[in-house]
């Protein structure tokens, strides 16, 4: 079965690096403003910081999905 869920088998991790691939991070940072994206950014630290605040990741998954979208 497909499923219709377009985080479907991604890795935070991975959706991510999909975003700093195509929007870098001083752009990122312009689209969601969270310090994780604007002061020294690294996968590393946005995944910690992701994982333990929810309304920031959905933030991020709904960037992913638009970008995704647009692709």
């Amino acid at each position: 079965m497909i499923s219709n869920d377009p985080l479907h088998g991604k890795t935070l991790e991975a959706i991510i690096t999909s975003l700093v691939a195509h929007f870098g991070w001083e752009k990122l940072g312009q689209c969601i403003n969270i310090n994780c994206f604007n002061v020294n950014p690294s996968i590393k630290s946005s995944l910690t910081f992701l994982r333990k605040t929810p309304w920031a990741r959905k933030k991020t998954e709904e960037l992913y999905i638009k970008m995704m979208d647009k692709i």
